[in-house]
């Protein structure tokens, strides 16, 4: 949390920076990550009575609605003079604005929802998909991890009461199905390589799907996600490594971890304990946050390195090569507070 403070801190707004290349300076702010950062500090505020993170989170949110494109939609990429409106970009602040919304009452977050919700859904083709509106560092024909912002887009329907977007997620969910082998692998599911997605994407559309099927009381959405995770849970090593990709055997293809995906598949498997409270779920969310501390530096002397995540290890893997990004670090601490959430509940009971 140190070092996303410092992140948010950096620059002349109130978002949080991209994040920093090793020996340089903190990038600019990035908006859809900075959109679900917000909830992290929602949480922590509320799990640690800590009101200073409730008005960083404030601070974000309402950055966010002042750079909000004038169609409604929010920029792909980090803060720039030229923007271009991103699908998944907005969904992910929709799931900040909602949480916001939701908690602070806000006029301005419910205006920037509203907004932002009618762009989605004037984009959304009748089967659930975006063929149009995607972020241009995306591949328009592969982006089925888009079911991550149709859940912010189902959430922001459900604190804003807007029951067309709650049903554009349910399509998008389905969608989403359409695409999984008995496997649990996604087809066209990859910022760059689709036939062997990043973990990263993967995660998203477990993430999606589960947030839409407890939204919506959708139990085959919850078991769609259910299907990857077991996979998932087959495919780690007992040091709690993941492959950073992964082929349509559901077999690693590459010898480099996705420290973020492994973050946010921890999220998941904590989530799923939650609903199930199958044990196998906690175990494995405990090996991977395990294999994750080990792979976080708390000594280094650069504040833009010190606390952060980096996108793989070895560093030098694919995925933000040499970089500190503020999403994985964010989902680390996540996936801290999710294990120790569960771990307090689990002692309450016992």
């Amino acid at each position: 949390m140190s070092w996303l403070k410092r992140a948010q801190d950096y620059g002349v707004d109130r978002g949080v920076s991209y994040g920093a290349d090793f020996g340089g300076p903190f990038l600019d702010s990035y908006p859809e990550t900075t959109g679900y950062i917000i909830p992290t500090f929602i949480k922590l505020s509320e799990y640690y009575e800590d009101q200073s993170l409730m008005d960083r989170a404030i601070e974000m949110g309402r950055w966010e609605s002042e750079v909000q494109m004038d169609c409604g939609a929010v920029m792909g990429g980090r803060i720039n003079p030229n923007p271009a409106p991103a699908v998944f970009n907005t969904g992910m602040v929709l799931l900040g604005w909602a949480a916001l919304c939701e908690r602070w009452g806000e006029a301005t977050f419910l205006r920037a929802i509203k907004r932002a919700v009618d762009w989605l859904l004037r984009l959304q083709d009748p089967n659930g998909n975006w063929r149009k509106g995607n972020s241009r560092f995306a591949n328009p024909s592969t982006t089925v991890y888009n079911v991550k912002a149709a859940w912010g887009m189902g959430e922001a329907g459900r604190v804003a009461q807007i029951p067309e977007a709650i049903a554009g997620a349910i399509r998008n969910a389905e969608f989403c199905q359409s695409k999984q082998a008995p496997n649990g692998w996604f087809a066209d599911c990859c910022l760059t390589d689709a036939t062997q997605p990043l973990l990263h994407t993967i995660a998203y559309a477990m993430q999606g799907l589960i947030g839409i099927g407890c939204l919506t009381n959708r139990e085959d959405f919850i078991r769609s996600a259910v299907r990857t995770a077991d996979s998932l849970i087959m495919l780690m090593d007992r040091e709690g490594f993941i492959p950073g990709r992964i082929g349509p055997d559901f077999n690693g293809t590459v010898d480099w971890c996705c420290l973020t995906g492994t973050a946010q598949t921890a999220i998941v498997w904590g989530r799923l304990f939650q609903l199930t409270g199958n044990a196998k779920y906690s175990e494995a969310m405990h090996r991977a946050n395990l294999y994750l501390l080990r792979r976080h530096d708390i000594d280094n002397s650069d504040p833009r390195l010190r606390g952060g995540v980096p996108g793989s290890w070895p560093v030098w893997g694919d995925y933000g090569r040499l970089m500190i990004l503020n999403w994985a670090t964010n989902f680390f601490v996540e996936a801290l507070l999710m294990e120790k959430t569960i771990m307090s509940t689990t002692a309450d009971i016992n």
